[in-house]
């Protein structure tokens, strides 16, 4: 595997925008920058990015659980486990990985990336989203429109 592959996704932690600086925006935050023998005035390094809203990982995991309640191929699935593979068979949001295998020659695998609110960012995430609705139709459920997919899929996430 290569070293892009094994190499850790750095740890994301919260901040509130404060007047004139940043604060720990809940206590796992907190706990972590102390175990990290953080003290005030040290300078660090960070990168800073806004999340996307939550409702958005809700309303994907909702489309999850409308596909496993209602295509049949995808029952008795969880809602992560029934997006991630949409994302490998629709290639989307996936990374791919190609090796040798002795005797079959190169094989490739596909990875789906996370589409967690920290993860990617809202235009990727609509991106990603409207993919999936896209292949559900065309592949799963001709009978249905992207809207509705849509539609249901908020309905999921809020009951």
């Amino acid at each position: 595997m290569s070293a892009a592959a094994t190499k850790a996704r750095p740890e994301k932690l919260m901040m509130r925008i404060v007047k004139g600086g940043l604060q720990p925006a809940d206590n796992y935050t907190t706990t972590k920058l102390r175990a990290r023998k953080y003290t005030v005035g040290e300078i660090v390094a960070a990168t800073i990015t806004k999340p996307r809203n939550p409702k958005f990982w809700r309303m994907a995991h909702g489309l999850g659980s409308l596909v496993a309640e209602n295509i049949e191929s995808f029952a008795g699935m969880d809602s992560h486990k029934v997006l991630k593979r949409l994302q490998r068979e629709a290639l989307i949001a996936c990374d791919e990985f190609a090796f040798m295998v002795p005797g079959c020659g190169i094989v490739t695998q596909y990875i789906p990336r996370s589409m967690g609110f920290e993860s990617m960012s809202a235009e990727e995430f609509d991106e990603v989203y409207a993919g999936l609705c896209r292949y559900i139709i065309t592949q799963y459920w001709p009978s249905e429109t992207t809207a509705r997919l849509e539609e249901m899929a908020l309905m999921m996430e809020s009951a």
